[in-house]
């Protein structure tokens, strides 16, 4: 089963035992974001990324330029380990990694939740690449990831138990939406995908396939 299909499969069974009105009441706050979101912040193929240097899960500091230095980077950015779509996609991609190493590329992800938290990240998904803590989403801002939550989403989510002043240790209640990029040797982006619906993710044969374009050219 691919990617897509796990996500779609869950939702349909969240959907399905939600409390009344929760389904449509997301939905409507998906469409919400994909009206207002600034989408020509988030860089395109061809643009410089943003070079960074974040911590891993066990301190080390994980720089992108360095990285670079060994082949093309795919970069992902999820909401965080409470959220069990980045879940999905976090395990689906830990599957693809043979594939991705063989195309030349490493990959590293990055949430806004505090180091602890992408700890708990790498064991309960059994993940091998590097997954980094973003503080105050400094990061994914570079990249023009980042929203925040409105009220009423913010209270439904409390609702659910997700505390994200706790889990990522600053009360905006800031999140990046997810995304992920395909970023050449040179820097350069070669495959740019960034989604308001939280329930999509880009699918590993793309990533796949963009490694392999830029392996290449």
């Amino acid at each position: 089963m691919g990617l897509e299909q796990e996500l779609a499969g869950y939702n349909a069974k969240f959907e399905a035992s939600a409390p009344p009105g929760a389904a449509a009441f997301l939905n409507a706050k998906v469409e919400e974001l994909t009206t207002s979101f600034p989408f020509d912040q988030i860089p395109k193929p061809g643009d410089l990324a943003p070079e960074f240097s974040l911590p891993g899960v066990t301190g080390e500091t994980i720089s992108l330029l360095e990285t670079l230095a060994s082949g093309p980077v795919v970069l992902t950015f999820y909401r965080g380990a409470w959220c069990p779509y980045c879940n999905i996609q976090l395990a689906a991609y830990e599957r693809a990694l043979p594939e991705i190493a063989e195309a030349g590329g490493c990959l590293i992800a990055i949430s806004p939740q505090k180091p602890d938290g992408s700890l708990s990240t790498t064991e309960k998904n059994n993940l091998t690449f590097d997954v980094l803590s973003d503080a105050g989403n400094a990061v994914a801002r570079k990249f023009g990831l980042v929203y925040q939550m409105p009220v009423d989403l913010k209270s439904a989510y409390a609702s659910f138990g997700v505390d994200l002043a706790a889990i990522n240790g600053d009360d905006s209640w800031e999140l990046p939406i997810p995304a992920t990029f395909v970023i050449g040797r040179n820097g350069r982006v070669v495959l740019s995908h960034a989604e308001t619906d939280y329930r999509k993710r880009l699918p590993t044969d793309a990533i796949v396939d963009a490694l392999k374009e830029t392996a290449s050219a």
